[in-house]
């Protein structure tokens, strides 16, 4: 009984280490978003808007950047879950966005990505 338990208990640790999310691979990841998104201190606004303090925010709400009505009518609020199914393809989660990009299918490198990006505050700081 006791074996049993040592490996069920072993192969769920492993399970869950493999789901790890990994910040560094999320930077890595970032890069396919730096032409257009800027994050950490001294962010600016690019052709997309500061990701900045993107867990708990609202879409469509950094001030001076001009989101399509799309964006800032489409009720979402960035948390894990959203951020991995909008981020698979921005144009079918928000029809009409400007946001052109092919999509981040795979489900390790989003939620890799979500790592790196929910690790800035408002203010660009690491939390």
């Amino acid at each position: 009984m006791k074996l049993v338990f040592v490996v069920a208990f072993s192969m769920a640790t492993l399970t869950s280490s493999a789901r790890a999310q990994d910040v560094a691979a999320g930077e890595q990841s970032f890069k396919k978003c730096l032409p257009c998104h800027s994050i950490g201190e001294g962010a600016k606004n690019k052709v997309g808007p500061v990701l900045n303090g993107l867990e708990g925010r609202h879409s469509g709400s950094i001030p001076e950047y001009s989101y399509t009505d799309a964006n800032k009518n489409s009720g979402l609020t960035w948390d894990e879950a959203t951020f991995k199914d909008y981020i698979k393809d921005p144009r079918a989660k928000i029809p009409n966005t400007k946001m052109i990009f092919p999509g981040i299918k795979n489900e390790k490198e989003t939620g890799d990505l979500w790592a790196y990006l929910k690790q800035f505050g408002p203010d660009g700081n690491k939390k």
